[in-house]
């Protein structure tokens, strides 16, 4: 018997095996420590139990035992998870689960344990949520197979992946190396706890919630048999999560492989392609992860850099209300995001225009605060316009955007003065991404 009274399997020569002693090793007390400090500096809202992150400590205190023994007597039973709509870089939305912050906790921990017995035998093309790993080196993985040639790609589109993996598949790909049966009823009973959309309870039979800790690998879990399918055909191919590409060198080759592995995936893993977005194409006319290919090089979408100009739009609108050091604030935290991940895009030349752009906009936002005519001109010539220039620009009655762009405002609002109120350089930080040893 265990510590809590549960049975555990034993070896032949009567220690305990370790395959059969996960929940043990899930809830032990360095495993959920190490849990609570991720789950911690993730943050997070609050689940459908309202509760915030700062107050889980003073509950945990006074309901764990009890917790801990309703886990082991397979009586425990997670909360829904709160669905919500959250922006996508490239546009549009994407559903995303919120777990109450006890069962993101017991989630992290059972992800802690798993991980170290799943992750080690995934293919080296699968990029998605492992450590060390990222969206990038996917990219550059495509770029990798361009640059060997392989210009044609099969572009495969799986329709709303997390929302219809079948649950049965899933787990017995799960039971092939968990042998303790009560994790995989813990794992079961999150699959099943539903989802509260606009106040409303949902079943969850089918799918896998966006956002929880588990879900990730799960989903590497489910979808490491089509790697291991596409290695056993010696296809070229980069994986992050359900978005996957194959790299082929003939269009008629590409046709075979989009029909073949839409019909492995839809009757082996039960997951459904969608013909509408699914295609097959030279590298040039597809996205992965928010980029596009433009012979061998990497460079951000059409529809990211879209949603990019439109993002700094808002940021820089006239009838936004704020003060100039919080807009600066908010600028700063978008671009930094924004090229930190799209920064990686190797084509340079629409930089020095956007820079130019922003420092337009930003301008536009200073003329519109200032105002009144008396104004302008006091400001300008306290940044260096000459009077007459300040006086006949602040006296003008062209709009804002018309007017960001004149000597007068120019000449007071410098580059120089603009990074001083914290304009940050889009140049500047696309430089230190690419040439962080030379960037000053």
């Amino acid at each position: 018997m265990n510590p809590t009274g549960g049975a555990v399997g034993r070896r032949v020569d009567g220690k305990p095996n370790p395959d059969e002693y996960l929940l043990e090793r899930i809830l032990s007390r360095a495993n959920l420590s190490e849990a609570w400090k991720r789950v911690k500096a993730n943050r997070g809202a609050p689940g459908v139990d309202a509760m915030p992150i700062d107050d889980f400590m003073a509950y945990a205190w006074e309901h764990w035992p009890g917790i801990r023994s309703s886990i082991f007597a397979d009586s425990y039973k997670p909360l829904p998870v709160k669905r919500v709509e959250i922006p996508k870089a490239t546009g549009g939305t994407r559903p995303l689960g919120i777990p109450a912050v006890l069962d993101r906790l017991i989630q992290q921990a059972i992800a802690q344990v798993l991980v170290p017995i799943f992750d080690p035998s995934f293919s080296e093309a699968s990029f998605g949520f492992r450590k060390g790993l990222s969206p990038h080196d996917a990219v550059y993985q495509v770029r990798h197979y361009i640059r060997e040639g392989y210009r044609v790609a099969v572009d495969c589109d799986l329709a709303k992946f997390f929302d219809t993996v079948e649950h049965d598949v899933l787990m017995a790909r799960v039971g092939k190396k968990v042998r303790d049966k009560r994790v995989l009823k813990l794992i079961g009973s999150y699959l099943r706890a539903g989802v509260v959309i606009g106040g409303r309870l949902h079943e969850t039979r089918k799918g896998v919630p966006q956002g929880g800790p588990l879900s990730p690998l799960l989903s590497n879990i489910l979808l490491d048999e089509l790697d291991k399918e596409l290695e056993g055909r010696s296809h070229f191919f980069a994986r992050y999560a359900d978005d996957f590409v194959i790299l082929v060198k003939s269009r008629r080759a590409g046709e075979r492989v989009m029909a073949s592995v839409s019909r492995f995936l839809e009757k082996k893993l039960k997951l459904k392609v969608n013909q509408e977005k699914s295609k097959v194409a030279h590298t040039n006319e597809i996205t992965f992860l928010g980029f596009s290919f433009t012979g061998a090089k990497i460079r951000w979408s059409d529809k990211a850099f879209v949603r990019f100009k439109q993002r700094i739009k808002e940021l820089t609108g006239r009838s936004w209300g704020v003060s100039m050091e919080y807009r600066m604030f908010k600028l700063a935290e978008y671009l930094r995001g924004w090229m930190g991940y799209f920064g990686t895009s190797e084509l340079y030349r629409p930089i020095p225009e956007l820079d130019h752009w922003l420092r337009r906009r930003v301008r536009m936002c200073y003329w519109k605060q200032w105002r009144y005519c008396r104004t302008k001109v006091r400001e300008l010539t306290k940044l260096g316009t000459f009077l007459y220039t300040a006086i006949s620009v602040g006296l003008s009655r062209k709009g804002p955007w018309r007017l960001s762009r004149t000597l007068a405002t120019h000449s007071g609002m410098t580059n120089q003065w603009l990074a001083e109120q914290g304009l940050l350089s889009i140049k500047d930080l696309w430089v230190n991404i690419h040439y962080p040893a030379t960037a000053r």
